[in-house]
């Protein structure tokens, strides 16, 4: 069940390329790049729950008519069947990057009411001319640096640039810091998304969800292994007890703010 882009099904390549050439017949000659990160890159993907996680860079602003296209597109296609989220940047916000950075134009599942109200009432609150900044870029394009996949386009060297290693840091804190709120709610993302953030900052590693799990089983304290394996068995079905998921949150947090 779990994949990565080079042992994934004929049902995943096949739909990411459909999203590739309905993106590219919207945005034209725009078009520089279209690169796979996250899980399906890294390896980790669960066609059953996981997002399919991808940048696209072009040459210039997108225009409003090309908005509303890609959000009536995305609308349709997220989710049938498997979650999209997608950012769009342009050449000049890449090559004079500042953190966190202004994107054109973003689709993910949290967004589809947004896109869905602005399409049926006929506003512009969210497809606009407007550029707005995400702080969780830095993120998803040192881990494109390291691991992305280029499904068509530029090479990933020639088209993003180094991040420095204080936004990256900066980037994954947000999340870090959702995640001690959230574990009791998302106990499976949280936790593996947790360790991966304490690896990175112990040893410099850019892993997936599960390869953190992975390395949580053989690296952290034994009394903390019956939970991790848990989370990386994946199954919503199974209970956790608020006691050991504070005990595994207290021994992150100390350990991460200690490398901070």
């Amino acid at each position: 069940m779990i994949c990565d882009w080079s042992s994934c099904s004929s049902e995943i390549k096949d739909f990411m390329f459909y999203l590739l050439d309905g993106t590219k017949e919207m945005i034209s000659e725009k078009f520089i790049g279209f690169y796979i990160h996250g899980s399906l890159a890294m390896g980790g993907f669960n066609p059953k729950s996981s997002d399919i996680d991808v940048l696209v860079v072009t040459n210039s602003l997108l225009a409003i008519n090309i908005k509303v296209e890609l959000a009536q597109f995305f609308l349709i296609n997220s989710n049938n069947p498997f979650p999209v989220e997608i950012s769009f940047m342009n050449g000049e916000q890449l090559e004079d990057w500042k953190h966190p950075s202004l994107f054109d134009f973003h689709y993910s599942e949290n967004w589809r009411e947004r896109y869905e109200k602005d399409l049926s009432n006929g506003t512009s609150l969210y497809i606009n001319d407007k550029q707005i900044q995400d702080a969780d870029l830095a993120a998803h394009i040192t881990i494109t640096k390291h691991r992305g996949i280029c499904l068509e386009g530029s090479p990933i060297n020639n088209v993003f640039p180094s991040i420095p290693r204080s936004d990256y840091i900066t980037s994954i804190m947000c999340d870090f810091e959702d995640c001690l709120e959230d574990i009791e709610r998302n106990p499976i993302y949280c936790t593996l998304n947790l360790i991966r953030v304490y690896w990175y900052l112990k040893e410099g590693i850019i892993s997936s969800k599960q390869e953190a799990g992975n390395w949580g089983l053989s690296s952290l304290p034994k009394d903390l292994n019956s939970t991790i394996q848990k989370v990386i068995s994946g199954y919503d079905s199974i209970d956790f007890d608020k006691k050991e998921l504070q005990k595994f949150k207290d021994y992150i947090y100390r350990n991460v703010q200690m490398l901070l």
